[in-house]
């Protein structure tokens, strides 16, 4: 059997730093004169309580656990810190069901940014933030896993980065937790620096502080209906642009940059080739824009980088109704939900090593058919690819399409429409945000759906943000058997 005492262990303290983080919404709403203050409050008092008591109650001594162990704290935490992240939503003035309260918890948690508020631009400001911070929250999660958990667990091909990962601790810090701690103040940094910026450019101080969190994150939670577009200014709209790309980058590269290798940024070919993407997306929907949209180039040229970056990360900030672009642009924005961000970043999607790794193993395999006789070895920044690894990947991809159809089925069955139900799917899985279509699109929200497809989107938004097998492997009878 499991001894689950150092997941609960594990889980209670993840609980008191979520008790911690309630406490700046309600200093918020107490600023204010909001009364939901005593919301967050209460709602801090009792996260801060069952934290405290796992705690106190399954204090092991100090040692690394098992890797079954590491599989059921990943998703059993992340379940769990929804669970509670959902109690001031449920309990504010927004009157919202614990169902839809729950969907908006672990939208944020995950970073995904689906959303089934409305009203945004009369909402309190401590629901506002709390949105901000629980993605802020996710994003830097995500991060610690990417370093300390995926590879070990290996995930997805997430072990070629235990090498890469192994060899910045031996070059830039002496130990691994250290890394954690340099990636966690670098987040801290840039989140400080992006909302900054914003709030020179002309935003309020909440305002910069929750779209500097949401899109160094991806997550992409505002504080208007109309997402970053509401403040009209190209400035903003190229300053929040650029901080989704920095989100989507590996953050252990930011920490070689700034121990002394900054060449290393740019050298590294998982982020050649994630700019590259992005670059040619963006150029694909400028063009649109202005040839068959009779949109003028420079406006058109914001558009596309400032919505195809934000696709493309998973972020989901809009400023426009891409919807409406035609059906060319709606399915570029619908390949563009799949790709994702780089690995040891804040992204989601497949992300852009794996699309590497494939076409590594192709290119070999095609030049096996030519020379038969020749040895031909895959690489993946300078590294030779194992077989293992390739399998990983292989077997991740299959299983994503595989997760993405039968969520599409399952809200299809619930009654959605076909386009609701493959973008709703997409959306979930990848951790975008907006889907596509009138319901669920960057125009809507996710609020008149049923329930049930709260919950289905919901579990799809889990899976997606801890890449998948880490949440299968649970349903195997041989898991708990050891």
């Amino acid at each position: 059997m499991i001894d689950f005492r150092p997941v609960l262990f594990a889980t209670g303290i993840l609980l008191v730093i979520l008790a911690a983080a309630m406490v700046v919404p309600a200093v918020a709403d107490a600023a204010a004169g909001d009364p939901d203050w005593l919301v967050f409050a209460s709602s801090a008092a009792v996260t801060l309580f069952v934290g405290v008591a796992l705690v106190l109650t399954n204090r092991v001594r100090a040692a690394g656990g098992s890797i079954r162990q590491a599989f059921v704290l990943v998703t059993f935490s992340w379940i769990v810190m929804a669970a509670f992240a959902a109690l001031p939503f449920a309990f504010s003035q927004l009157d919202l069901s614990y169902t839809d309260a729950f969907f908006e918890a672990m939208s944020g948690i995950t970073t995904t940014g689906s959303t089934v508020i409305t009203g945004l631009d009369h909402a309190p400001p401590g629901i506002l933030l709390w949105r901000g911070l629980l993605e802020w929250l996710g994003g830097i999660g995500i991060i610690v896993m990417a370093v300390s958990v995926l590879p070990m667990l290996r995930v997805g091909g997430m072990q070629l980065f235990r090498i890469e990962f192994g060899d910045v601790s031996d070059k830039v810090l002496p130990r691994a937790g250290q890394i954690v701690v340099g990636m966690g103040i670098i987040y801290v940094v840039l989140t400080v620096v992006f909302a900054a910026v914003l709030y020179g450019l002309g935003m309020t101080g909440l305002e910069a502080a929750v779209h500097s969190m949401a899109a160094l994150s991806t997550g992409g939670f505002s504080t208007s209906d109309q997402s970053v577009g509401v403040f009209n200014s190209a400035a903003i709209d190229w300053v929040v642009t650029l901080a989704m790309l920095a989100g989507g980058m590996p953050f252990v590269l930011y920490l070689q940059a700034v121990r002394g290798n900054p060449g290393q940024l740019l050298r590294d070919r998982q982020v050649q080739w994630y700019l590259a993407a992005a670059l040619v997306a963006v150029l694909v929907l400028a063009g649109w824009l202005w040839l068959a949209r009779d949109v003028a180039a420079m406006d058109a040229l914001r558009l596309a980088a400032f919505n195809a970056v934000s696709i493309m990360t998973g972020t989901g900030f809009i400023t426009a109704d891409f919807g409406t672009w035609g059906g060319f642009a709606v399915a570029v924005f619908l390949l563009l939900m799949f790709i994702g961000g780089c690995a040891g970043s804040t992204s989601c999607g497949i992300k852009i090593f794996r699309f590497q790794v494939l076409y590594a193993a192709a290119e070999v395999q095609m030049k096996r058919l030519l020379q038969p006789n020749g040895v031909f070895i895959p690489y993946y920044n300078r590294q030779p690819i194992s077989e293992g690894v390739i399998m990983s990947v292989l077997a991740f991809i299959f299983i994503y399409a595989f997760c993405f159809v039968l969520l599409a089925l399952a809200l299809g069955l619930i009654g959605l429409d076909f386009l609701t139900a493959v973008s709703g799917a997409a959306t979930a899985i990848s951790n975008v945000g907006p889907a596509l279509g009138e319901i669920i699109g960057p125009a809507g929200t996710f609020a008149p759906l049923p329930e049930s497809a709260k919950w289905v989107l919901s579990a799809g938004m889990l899976l997606g943000r801890l890449e998948l097998f880490s949440v299968l492997v649970l349903f195997m009878p041989a898991f708990w058997r050891g």
